[in-house]
């Protein structure tokens, strides 16, 4: 599942659905939760079960449900969890508990709607509650579907009654890095893809791309997108370019030509094992097997 650009549309809208379906971001998100009005819960999940029966797509089929206390997780999960989706975008977690929650919840239901068992996988949003930031540490003991974890501000900044999460320069303040960086470690630890919150301003493309650099410069591999004009700006920023491909590439058959050493030199530079496990990664995600 190939995650740099993961594109937000409300499930009870087919006109949004339709303009998103051929923008080219790499995974949709049909969201049950805040973009859909409390009245039309049971629109919109029909409307996401009419579109998992749709043809072949070229992006992965995700749905954020609503968060345990809506009373609404599991009408979102019996609806959802059939033939066409790949994931589940887990909102309000607090912790790894609430995961494999969901997890044994997707394994029954799979089994019920006749989808290959562990297909389905699970994204979770790991941020959104005080608890949820002091519990980030359990997620080293992983979940067998946890493919990806992001973090948000709005509803932590809520909970916490924040006047706002911004500096006047638009940099997040303090209690918002700490849940941006602990989000990154959280992700490491528990083998999955780590992906940045969305750029708010979705008229502002150099500060999309901007922010995109810092993210895929700290280790962020994709981006959550609030608008379809983002999508081309976030998939450009998160693939590597022809250079650091071939570099890439280097690195690794340098290291395979001399497998008894830890350390290499090319061009003047030395290399070691973190630089081999990067070049790895860069080929990765661009689906070369090294």
């Amino acid at each position: 599942m190939r995650l740099r650009s993961l594109l937000f549309v409300p499930a009870d809208s087919e006109r949004k659905f339709a303009k998103a379906d051929r923008i080219g971001a790499d995974a949709l998100i049909l969201d049950l939760e805040d973009s859909v009005a409390p009245g039309r819960k049971d629109f919109a999940r029909g409307a996401v079960k009419n579109l998992l029966g749709g043809g072949p797509r070229n992006w992965a089929f995700l749905v954020r449900i609503n968060p345990f206390g809506t009373g609404l997780t599991l009408e979102d999960l019996a609806a959802i969890v059939r033939p066409g989706l790949d994931g589940i975008l887990i909102p309000k977690v607090n912790g790894i508990d609430d995961v494999d929650l969901v997890s044994h919840y997707v394994d029954a239901l799979e089994v019920a709607a006749g989808v290959s068992p562990g297909h389905v996988k699970l994204l979770v949003v790991a941020t959104e509650t005080p608890a949820a930031m002091i519990g980030l540490n359990g997620y080293n003991r992983g979940n067998k579907r946890l493919v990806a974890l992001t973090w948000g501000a709005e509803d932590l900044g809520a909970a916490l009654g924040a006047l706002t999460n911004k500096e006047p320069d638009g940099a997040w303040t303090f209690p918002y890095q700490v849940a941006r960086a602990q989000c990154l470690f959280a992700a490491g630890a528990a083998g999955a893809a780590a992906l940045d919150t969305l750029y708010a301003d979705f008229r502002d493309q150099d500060g999309l791309a901007e922010s995109c650099r810092i993210a895929r410069r700290d280790g962020f591999v994709g981006k959550i997108a609030i608008h379809p004009d983002q999508v081309a700006t976030i998939n450009a920023c998160f693939t590597p370019s022809d250079a650091d491909l071939a570099h890439a590439r280097r690195i690794v058959a340098t290291f395979a030509a001399t497998p008894d050493v830890g350390t290499v030199g090319i061009d003047g530079k030395m290399y070691d094992i973190p630089h081999l496990v990067a070049a790895r990664r860069t080929l990765a995600s661009v689906g070369e097997v090294v």
